[in-house]
């Protein structure tokens, strides 16, 4: 087992603490801790102020039940460096001595976990630059929405909304909806949602570029649209307001 890549370690569960009894190399490699600061131990001593309390939970439920269990965890280097550990323990039983071990099977997905953050951050910031909060003048800004609108859009909307409005103030809110290739469900209830919302941050809502098929939709879902102000264009929308 010292010629694996992969941290791997050996636990005994009837000893003091359940400590630690054997450690290869790249376990070692991995933590930055020699084998003699390894070896008695509880694994513990990799945890840290990030590491997730909930998946700490995790492994101990799954050890008192002697089940198989499979986390990624925030763990500390010697160093004190974090890193995200790919862990795999698993119950193995010594049945000529009537023993139970548990190896554990780790792995270093520090820059997995680093490029799935900035993917996410990056698709977040897609996200926010789709659907500009765009101010025309003093108390009123333009939301045009573009594009297809999901439900996790329409989240992040009326999310990014509510910390935009309470910073700037605006009375009034123009959401344009010519741009959206279509028009579902989602987007309909999404509206009436952001109208209450702005409704009690004391903004008016008014919806421009309304199409037929738009129309057509309301009425067969019984959404009475006349209570929100709408227009056909943000020019008209602006001198008619």
């Amino acid at each position: 087992m010292d010629y694996t890549r992969a941290g791997v370690i050996i636990t005994d569960p009837e000893l003091d603490d359940h400590p630690i009894i054997f450690a290869n190399r790249a376990f070692e490699t991995m933590t930055g801790y020699m084998k003699e600061e390894i070896i008695g131990r509880n694994c513990r001593f990799l945890q840290g102020p990030d590491t997730e309390v909930e998946k700490v939970n995790e492994i101990r439920h799954s050890i008192r039940e002697k089940k198989a269990v499979s986390v990624t965890i925030k763990n500390y280097r010697k160093n004190g460096e974090v890193f995200w550990n790919e862990l795999h323990i698993d119950p193995v039983r010594d049945a000529e001595n009537d023993k139970w071990y548990f190896i554990g099977i780790q792995k270093d997905v520090t820059e997995y976990e680093k490029a799935k953050e900035e993917l996410k951050n990056s698709l977040d910031q897609v996200n926010r630059l789709s659907t500009p909060i765009v101010p025309i003048e003093e108390g009123v800004s333009v939301l045009p929405l573009i594009g297809d609108v999901t439900e996790e859009r329409l989240e992040n909307i009326l999310s990014d909304l509510t910390s935009s409005i309470s910073a700037t103030k605006d009375h009034t809110l123009i959401l344009d909806l010519s741009g959206l290739s279509d028009i579902n469900e989602h987007v309909i209830h999404g509206i009436f949602n952001l109208s209450d919302l702005l409704r009690l941050l004391g903004t008016s809502l008014i919806i421009t570029g309304i199409s037929t098929r738009l129309a057509i939709k309301t009425v067969k879902m019984r959404i009475d649209l006349p209570q929100i102000r709408t227009f056909s264009t943000v020019k008209e929308a602006i001198q008619m307001r």
